[in-house]
């Protein structure tokens, strides 16, 4: 599949990315849950929870890119999540990366994760993903379509899908844009952010 296909808007790239293999220093890994996120408010998909959402800036940049490109950012500082840019340059969109399956380069995985890691977890979250693949800051802005890139995509073909709200968020909780293929044993646990408004009292 072509990464045009990724020139729409956050939730359709999502299902696209569903079913999908990312491949990055010896392994490979069935995407089984994702996220959708939009951009600012002048934007077509506005998201008061999306890094984009205050506009354009340095760490933030290639969201406003074209489609098919890597962001990272580190969570709490500490884990280096990874994201698929969406829908066309200059409207800010992507889809996190939250959890896979390894299907090849299982001992890279593990070495990366430690012994201890069960098979399920070894990718289980955004943080677990891109360490057991061995995604870091440095990817930022890789095009993930270019053979020659040491991060590499294939698009999926969907497949029986669930929705549900993000995973964390304390804006625009409760949009069902968290999506995972069901009964994946791969796919994390849902966490309310304890700063979001009570289920039912934000968009």
């Amino acid at each position: 599949m072509s990464v045009a296909l990724l020139d729409t808007d956050p939730v359709s790239a999502a299902r696209l990315l569903l079913g999908g293999v990312i491949s990055c220093r010896g392994v490979s890994a069935l995407i089984v849950e994702v996220e959708a996120y939009g951009g600012p408010p002048d934007g077509p998909w506005p998201d008061p929870a999306s890094h984009s959402f205050r506009g354009p800036g340095m760490r933030n940049a290639v969201m406003f890119g074209p489609a098919g490109r890597l962001y990272t950012y580190r969570s709490h500082g500490i884990h280096v999540c990874g994201n698929v840019t969406c829908g066309p340059e200059g409207a800010a969109a992507a889809v996190l990366l939250r959890a896979a399956a390894i299907e090849a380069g299982f001992d890279d995985a593990q070495g990366r994760r430690g012994p201890a890691v069960r098979p399920t977890a070894l990718a289980r979250g955004p943080g677990n993903l891109c360490s057991a693949l061995g995604i870091t800051m440095d990817d930022y802005g890789l095009d993930l379509f270019d053979a020659g890139s040491p991060v590499t995509l294939q698009l999926g073909d969907g497949g029986p899908d669930t929705a549900g709200p993000r995973v964390g968020v304390s804006q625009a909780a409760d949009r069902p844009w968290r999506l995972w293929l069901t009964g994946r044993p791969e796919v994390s646990a849902y966490r309310r952010s304890p700063r979001a408004p009570r289920p039912g009292a934000s968009d």
